[in-house]
């Protein structure tokens, strides 16, 4: 085995032990259970993410067939929404570990056996397609990580236990609390290996001058909608949100809680703790952050300004995040899940000191909390399915907002200032948050 043979399987084997390591305190009675109807059983995760790896590493890289139909079909995303997937004949957890280990086995021997120099039979083509299995895999995690916070708040007894937070908490306050962002034409998306197909081609978009919050929305931000009757005001909301927010009973955000007294609490994972006004807040709707930005006299940017204000300058790769792979910045890398230890298992308070920051002085782009824009998910100029159109073609349209940047939740590999997430804006379960941009008052423009 070759470099970079061995780095593709350590890669592999890397997102592997995540995947184990976070499954390993759940009995299989846990793992076997739909928590949530807008989640899988953690089951099915577990064997789709082999069956994923099976059909990508060995039928068709290999040409090697897959061990089942059946399995192929009952592990399809597409095929199979996840409110359905509690009826279908699932393997048992025992089944579904010794299933992902076999198809690891197998992919680990052809990978030893692979022909660095051709990478028959797809030419420089094979190490995307194992990066792109890395990162399916990174990506189940994070989604499993929501089903978990799911688990706690539905049944708080039998909670998810996350690891001895071992980051400092800073208190600092920034000196400013919007950023001015210059107008123009700049480069948007990306052309890397490690880039999704909804991320390309790289192309020109022009963007106004505008003004852009220097960090996410906090809870104590949040918190000041509520007690100002946010939740009460049709005026504030999208008038589809706004029936939203009346049938669904919203008063505020996903796994907050009123202590009796006055103030407020948090469910975190079943582990029922104080609401920390510092820290971003996380689980809400796109209405509900929509409806905040209106009450603020702002706005939700959209993924073009987004992408402006987290992107780096000409030194290097603006894919990548502030202080990734960077040895001329200063700035600490993101808070993302970088080995899980030490780890806030959270979001970081708001305005760390020497957070890391972009070009324009905007901080927590990458990491804490993934951070919903104004925009559909749409195609870019020049767009090209590949290798699926499954992965984001049929997803294109209204029904679907584009969020930014990841959370605490996300692991590198699938975090970097061109990756574009998406979901229905009446999604609360992901680790979501926003920040909040205007319109640069004329006054505001240099000259």
């Amino acid at each position: 085995m070759d470099a970079l043979t061995a780095a593709l399987g350590a890669r592999l084997e890397e997102a592997r032990a995540r995947t184990l390591d976070l499954l390993a305190p759940l009995d299989d009675a846990t793992l076997a259970r739909q928590i949530s109807p807008l989640m899988s059983p953690l089951v099915w995760d577990l064997a789709h993410i082999g069956n994923y790896e099976e059909l990508w590493l060995l039928d068709r890289v290999a040409g090697i067939p897959t061990t089942s139909a059946a399995y192929d079909d009952m592990y399809d995303a597409f095929e199979h929404p996840r409110a359905e997937r509690p009826a279908l004949p699932l393997l048992t957890p025992p089944e579904a570990r010794a299933y992902v280990a076999d198809v690891r086995s197998r992919v680990l021997d052809v990978l030893a056996g692979l022909d660095t120099v051709t990478f028959a039979p797809w030419p420089g083509l094979v190490p995307h397609v194992y990066d792109m299995v890395v990162q399916h895999e990174q990506q189940h995690v994070e989604t499993m990580l929501a089903t978990l916070q799911l688990l706690g708040e539905s049944d708080p007894a039998r909670g998810y236990l996350p690891p001895e937070a071992g980051v400092l908490r800073p208190t600092s306050r920034p000196t400013r609390e919007e950023v001015f962002v210059d107008g123009g034409s700049f480069t948007m998306g990306a052309d890397v290996a490690c880039a999704y197909d909804n991320e390309r081609p790289a192309h020109e978009r022009a963007v106004a001058p505008f003004l852009m919050d220097v960090t996410p929305v906090t809870c104590g931000d949040f918190l000041a909608f509520v007690d100002d009757g946010g939740y009460a005001e049709s005026r504030l909301w999208d008038p589809i949100g706004w029936d939203h927010r009346r049938r669904a009973r919203l008063e505020h955000p996903q796994s907050w809680l009123r202590d009796g007294g006055g103030g407020w609490l948090r469910n975190r994972f079943g582990h029922i703790e104080d609401l920390r006004p510092d820290e971003p807040v996380m689980h809400v709707s796109w209405y509900e952050a929509d409806a905040y930005a209106r009450w603020a006299g702002k706005r939700l940017p959209t993924e073009a300004e987004w992408e402006l204000a987290a992107s780096w300058d000409g030194i290097s790769d603006k894919s990548l995040g502030p202080g990734q792979d960077r040895p001329h910045t200063r700035e600490p890398r993101p808070n993302l899940w970088w080995d899980g230890t030490p780890s806030p298992f959270g979001p970081l308070p708001a305005d760390p000191v020497d957070g890391p920051g972009s070009p324009h002085g905007c901080l927590q782009m990458l990491g804490d909390v993934w951070e919903w824009t104004s925009s559909d998910f749409a195609a870019y100029p020049g767009f090209r399915a590949a290798p699926y159109r499954e992965y984001s073609e049929v997803f294109f349209g209204s029904e679907y907002k584009v969020l930014r940047g990841g959370s605490w939740a996300t692991h590198p590999t699938a975090c970097r200032t061109t990756f574009r997430n998406w979901d229905f804006p009446v999604r609360r379960q992901i680790f979501v948050g926003f920040r909040c941009a205007r319109d640069a008052p004329a006054e505001t423009r240099p000259g």
